[in-house]
């Protein structure tokens, strides 16, 4: 399960962050999960909760956005966000298309003490 090292390396980069502001504590931590990312939400949750204690982290709330899939076609020059894991133009029904958003996930923000 990659959740566990997802929220180790979460909880680094909360430390990391609440060192340079000096703060004593983080209250609250907000993250946006692309649906492609491979990041199941569930587990990630429990992950956070079992490994925040005794942490900078010791009872914040976690709270995480989940992004659909953005793509751009490149043939109708249009974005769209995708429903369903079709990956086709859903205007035009190309295969020419980029994914632009919906693949990673990122630290959107925390709130400190």
């Amino acid at each position: 399960m990659h959740e566990y090292s997802i929220v180790s390396s979460l909880l680094n980069l909360c430390e990391e962050n609440a060192k340079k502001e000096n703060a004593k504590k983080i209250t609250k931590v907000e993250v946006k999960i692309g649906k492609l990312s491979g990041v199941e939400p569930d587990l990630l949750r429990v992950a956070f909760d079992t490994f925040k204690e005794k942490t900078i982290c010791d009872g914040a709330k976690f709270i995480m956005n989940i992004q659909d899939v953005v793509i751009y076609c490149n043939e109708c020059k249009k974005k769209f966000t995708l429903k369903q894991n079709e990956f086709t133009c859903p205007n035009c029904k190309s295969f020419n298309i980029d994914t632009i958003d919906g693949e990673d996930m990122y630290l959107m923000r925390l709130e400190m003490e």
